[in-house]
């Protein structure tokens, strides 16, 4: 499994695949500028420098062949793991343990690449895992970007029925220009180091360190409308016009 080896820390890149999705049925294998929405995933872990192995963990022969054709390993994941309401955790734990079984040793930190999110670079993966390598006090780091039109200024909860309360009064009425830069979570990478997961079981630590992507690259696939903004997005990206 590893193919890449000389780095300070042993990483491994794992991509969570199902293949059923209620909101988008195929969903990781659904065409996105003329490539299947998985692979964008694996070139972006091959790409990197600093993982040392890479993994798809599958329930789907069709996302299996294609990993494999991008030349990614795959673990077939069982069924328990496979449901719409599972946790990341115990599928990350599963896909951890299968891999330091194969290569006998135990890994040092987990990048989940979420093919919901495509729009990212082996460079930003390296950045992630320089965050963990330069800082011992890190325990995990999550991709952010910055929030405009869902800016919680903006935002309202509804009580009484229909009357509408704001989330932060403070900004209600506040100009753009004036409101304060707030980060939106963009799902792109979690990097988080090994006994954190196994510990906690959770990507996320109590303190995550922030990796700031731009606010341009923001895709995260949930319905076919996410899907078409993402067609658009993609292939401007790749045009390099994003």
């Amino acid at each position: 499994m590893t193919y890449r080896g000389g780095v300070s820390m042993r990483v491994i890149g794992i991509i969570p695949a199902r293949g059923g999705s209620k909101g988008v049925p195929r969903k990781n294998i659904r065409l996105v500028a003329g490539a299947p929405l998985i692979t964008y995933a694996i070139r972006t872990a091959r790409e990197s420098q600093k993982l040392t192995a890479l993994l798809t963990t599958k329930d789907d022969d069709e996302i299996a062949e294609i990993a494999r054709g991008c030349g990614s390993p795959v673990l077939e994941r069982p069924s328990e793991l496979a449901r719409d309401d599972t946790p990341m955790a115990p599928v990350l734990l599963h896909a951890l343990e299968h891999a330091e079984w194969e290569a006998g040793v135990p890994y040092d930190a987990v990048v989940l690449l979420q093919p919901t999110s495509p729009i990212r670079t082996g460079a930003d993966i390296d950045s992630v895992v320089g965050i963990l390598e330069h800082d011992p006090t890190v325990e995990s780091v999550i991709s952010v970007s910055p929030v405009h039109d869902g800016h919680p200024a903006y935002l309202y909860h509804l009580y009484g029925g229909d009357w509408v309360e704001p989330l932060w009064p403070d900004w209600e009425r506040a100009r753009r220009q004036e409101l304060p830069i707030v980060y939106g979570r963009n799902g792109a990478l979690f990097g988080v180091r090994r006994g954190v997961l196994v510990e906690q079981r959770t990507v996320m630590a109590r303190h995550p360190k922030a990796y700031v992507m731009p606010r341009e690259w923001l895709t995260d696939i949930d319905d076919e409308r996410d899907l078409a903004i993402a067609d658009v997005l993609v292939r401007l990206w790749k045009d390099g016009h994003l």
